[in-house]
Order: structure tokens, then C-alpha cells, then sequence
């Protein structure tokens, strides 16, 4: 999975926001609709033009967002 090949950045597209390639859809919003429990069948359902190569691509996007950022948490 090479998560650039559906995930895009664009300054005329939702801000310059990381977007699902092809549409509208924020790699925030997929995500924000895993965390809720949502399945990928139930996100696709809302979001027809996503595919299931689509969503994993959003979630190795953040992966590597994760990886690249430390973010210190209270003990």
C-alpha cells in the first residue's frame, strides 16, 4: 500500500487539507469516523465514492504522521 497514491494535499482543494484523492474527503474525516467505531463498510455506505484502498491509505497516512511527531502526555 502506498498511501500517496490516494491521499493528496492541494492549496485549491479543502484548504491545502490532506484529501482522499479524486474528492472532497478529509483524511480527518475518515479517520475521525474510525475512532468513532464506524466500520469501513458503514464509511463507505456514508461516502460512496471512498473505496477500501482509500480508508487504508488515510489510516498509513496518519501512521506515518504519527511517526514523524512526538507529542509529550502528561504521566
Amino acid at each position: 500500500m502506498n498511501w500517496q497514491d490516494h491521499i493528496i494535499v492541494d492549496p485549491a482543494v479543502c484548504h491545502g487539507r490532506a484529501c482522499i484523492k479524486g474528492t472532497r474527503i478529509m483524511v480527518s474525516v475518515v479517520l475521525d469516523n474510525l475512532a468513532a467505531g464506524l466500520s469501513v463498510n458503514d464509511i463507505i455506505n456514508s461516502y460512496p465514492s471512498l473505496t477500501p484502498e482509500a480508508i487504508q491509505a488515510a489510516m498509513a497516512y496518519a501512521a506515518e504522521l504519527a511517526r514523524e511527531r512526538v507529542i509529550n502526555l502528561p504521566v
